[in-house]
Formats: C-alpha cells, structure tokens, sequence
C-alpha cells in the first residue's frame, strides 16, 4: 500500500529542501510506472535515475521520461545494441562511464561510424579518504579533480560519444543515518564524519567539476540522494539533486535527525498461527534489504504496534514469529503491517500497490506486475 498524501507530502518536503535546484527521480527506490509519473508531473522534478539501461529504454519508450540518466556503468550488450540502433533513445539517455573500457564494449557494439553519437556521464567517487581510510561505497575509481580531467580529455577525443554530464553519489552522507537506536556515542561519530567528507567533497567537486568543464560542455551536474538533499543542493557545483526513497519513507530513515519523511509505504502479512499465548506467526515476511547482513535491513513491524521478531528465528521467508503483549490480542486472519527497510525493493516481492488516496483505493502494477525485473 502507498498512502498518496504522504508520498506527495514527502515529494514537497524534498522540493523544498533543495534550495530550488531540480530534482532527478531515483527510480530504482520507485519501481513503479504509475508513482514515476506522479511524481515527474510535479514542477520541480526532472527526469529520472534509472538503474539499468534496459530499464531507461523501456521508461522512454512507453513516455515515462525523455531524460534518463542510467546510474551504473552497462555491460549489456543486447541494451547497447538497442540504444545505438535508435536515434530517439540516443539522444534521451545518458549512460555512465568510469574507465575508457566501457566505451571499447560500446564500440564493440556498434562501431561509431553506425551510430548516432552516445551521451555520457562521468562518475567521480565522492568517497572520503582520510588516511588509510576509506568511508563510502565503492564506485567509480575517479576520485581527484587530475583523475576527472584527464578521463574526461580520453572520452571527448573519442568518436562516437558527448560527455554531457557528472554525478557523484556522497553514500556516506546520504545513505548513513546519523541518529542510529540506541548508539549516541556512534551517532556522534557519524555526525562528525558526515561534516568532514561534505567540506572534502564539495570542495574537490568543484575542483572536479571546473576541470571536466574545460574539456567539454556539461549540460548537468547531479549529486546527492535522499539523506543528503539539503546539503548537496547547497553545492554551488551541483545542478541537480536526486532524490527517490524519501518518497516511501522506509525505516532506515528513521535514524536521520535532519529530515524524516512521513511513512508512505506499507505492506500487510496475516496471521496464520497462534503457537503460544503471546506469539503470532504471520505468514511470510522475510525480505531482507540489501546492504550489510544485520538487524537494521529487516522489515519493521508497524502496526499494531508493539511488535518484534524473536531473535531466534528473525524473518522468515514463509513463516514469520511474532512476540509482543499486543500477539495475545491477534487472531488467525488478523493482519500486520510492516514498513520495508529500504524503498523500491519491496516492489520486487509483490505484483502490484494499492494506491491510496483519502477514503479510495486503486491498484498500480510494479515493474514486477508488468513483467519486468530488470536486475533479474
């Protein structure tokens, strides 16, 4: 279930967070056609992040988007070969590049001569690097203004391709929360770190982003994700901010001091067993999110409210234990709601969200629904 209010509400709040820089949709925290569209009817949004180039094609082609930027290098040769066939795709999505190879594949693909030019982005590592350390996701090996410069020269003296944007993606800012349960003392640390690495990036994102203009005409700068949107739409180098699961506002952004976004997205699991006087056993429930294996990646049990997993047993796949004073009061064919860690994954386990709007419901296929798992 998607409650509509609170995925608008949500959709304002980040608005206007930006500091009036538009919005890029992250639609691999969507994966649906229906809240995709919703949302890029609002002014301030503007194209979207799609996460696999198979994905974007199928966004422009059934008018989704005119502008998508795919956030992860492509090796799928049969997506290339479509791209490059197709003069309308070429000129709507952006792929990312990190490395010169990327760009072999695509001549591999389709040689220059029998194409329309490929527009491309490069991906400068916002990781921080302190000492020895390394605080952030591995992405792109780009990671100095130098290594930007010269990456870029390689990909504008190459035939066949336009070097039309950068992204970096600040994990460490956006995707940590900095309020963890029950760890002031780690909540201080985190704090501390989110406020180095923003005056790291931003100034060596500038230097980056000044660089890579000298050897080509950008048409974008993107930054940011839902954690950090306030901070990297203040960036001066930064064009546009991407935002997606602050939208659904999953569970894991309920360790954010910041911003919290207001609890969009739900699902509903019944009560199939009474093993005990105070345990229900809803059936199903184990879906896990990416991300480290530990306790925060578990769905959390919202309504009634009051209950937990055993620590025994957790989530299971088909079978789910739950304890609590509030278990004793459920009975067979009762139903738990429960709010998903993270946000588009849930849409890979169901078919299809009931949209909720005020005292209406109407079903909305996921990209599951209509037939698609495009990291399948």
């Amino acid at each position: 279930m998607v409650d509509l209010a609170a995925f608008d509400d949500n959709a304002a709040q980040l608005e206007r967070r930006t500091g009036g820089k538009p919005m890029r949709v992250a639609s691999k925290s969507v994966r649906c056609r229906q809240l995709l569209e919703r949302v890029l009817a609002r002014p301030a949004w503007r194209g979207v992040l799609a996460y696999t180039l198979t994905e974007a094609i199928w966004l422009v082609r059934t008018g989704v988007t005119n502008d998508a930027l795919v956030a992860y290098p492509t090796v799928d040769r049969a997506a290339i070969g479509e791209l490059t066939k197709d003069p309308a795709l070429a000129g709507a999505i952006a792929l990312m590049v990190d490395h010169p190879a990327h760009l072999d594949l695509i001549d591999q693909v389709t040689p220059p001569a029998g194409r329309h030019d490929i527009r491309l982005c490069l991906d400068l590592d916002a990781s921080w690097r302190p000492g020895p350390l390394h605080l952030g996701v591995r992405r792109s090996p780009v990671h100095s203004a130098g290594q930007a410069a010269a990456l870029a020269r390689r990909l504008v003296e190459r035939p066949g391709f336009r070097l039309v944007g950068m992204m970096s993606y600040e994990a460490q800012i956006a995707g940590v929360g900095d309020a963890p349960p029950r760890q002031a003392l780690r909540g201080r640390a985190i704090r501390l770190m989110q406020a180095r690495s923003h005056a790291e990036l931003g100034k060596r994102r500038a230097d980056a982003v000044a660089a890579v203009r000298q050897q080509a005409d950008l048409e974008f700068v993107n930054g940011g994700g839902t954690g950090s949107v306030a901070r990297t739409g203040a960036d001066p180098s930064v064009t546009e901010v991407t935002a997606g699961s602050g939208l659904y506002g999953p569970a894991l952004f309920d360790a954010y001091r910041d911003w919290r976004p207001t609890p969009a997205a739900f699902f509903a699991l019944s009560v199939v067993r009474r093993p005990a006087p105070r345990i229900a056993t809803v059936l199903g429930g184990g879906w896990i999110a990416s991300g480290p294996a530990e306790s925060s990646r578990l769905p959390q049990p919202y309504l009634p409210a009051g209950l937990r997993y055993r620590t025994e047993e957790g989530a299971g796949e088909v079978q789910t234990p739950l304890v609590g004073a509030v278990a004793g009061t459920l009975r067979p064919g009762d139903r738990v709601w429960f709010r998903h860690a993270k946000a588009g994954e849930l849409c890979e386990h169901v078919n299809e969200v009931h949209l909720i709007d005020g005292g209406t419901a109407a079903p909305a296929p996921t990209y599951r629904g209509e037939g698609y798992a495009f990291l399948g």
